[in-house]
């Protein structure tokens, strides 16, 4: 990965882990682990990760990641770095030729895109939530043909 797309990883982190309502505290978050930005670039990678604000519990608005209606916070005390070395498909399931991905808040929309342009002839489209990617293979094609496709393009799977 380069610099952005790991600055972006962490951003994406650091939104589904922490409450934060200002690009300030984004910042501060960011420069914790180690990344210093402007705020003209922290805006540009708000903007190409589709960042919105929403009201918290509490009411409060804060930073979260598209495709989460109800946004989740994770609780782990992991920090970002620890997050980030854990990949994040977690695991997939098939029943019939329909199989279902999990992966970490925020990852299934990206693994769904790389399956999807990857042109996979045993796999014949996905749907991509947050954090599920639904996969429908191709009649009569073997579990373990479509699990070594996909290794081919999902890091750690």
């Amino acid at each position: 990965m380069n610099k952005k797309e790991n600055r972006l990883e962490t951003l994406k982190m650091i939104i589904s882990s922490q409450e934060l309502c200002n690009q300030e505290e984004v910042l501060n978050a960011l420069a914790q682990e180690g990344y210093k930005l402007t705020q003209a670039t922290l805006s540009r990678d708000l903007k190409q990760l589709k960042v919105a604000k929403a009201a918290s519990m509490n009411g409060k608005y804060v930073y979260v990641l598209p495709n989460e209606t109800m946004y989740r916070r994770t609780n782990k005390a992991d920090s970002i770095s620890q997050m980030l070395a854990t990949p994040g498909f977690l695991s997939l399931n098939f029943s019939g030729n329909m199989g279902v991905i999990k992966t970490r808040p925020g990852y299934a929309s990206s693994i769904a895109y790389n399956i999807d342009n990857s042109d996979i002839p045993q796999i014949l489209g996905t749907i991509a939530g947050d954090d599920t990617i639904f996969i429908v293979k191709k009649d009569g094609t073997p579990e373990e043909e479509v699990i070594e496709a996909l290794r081919e393009i999902i890091p750690n799977m």
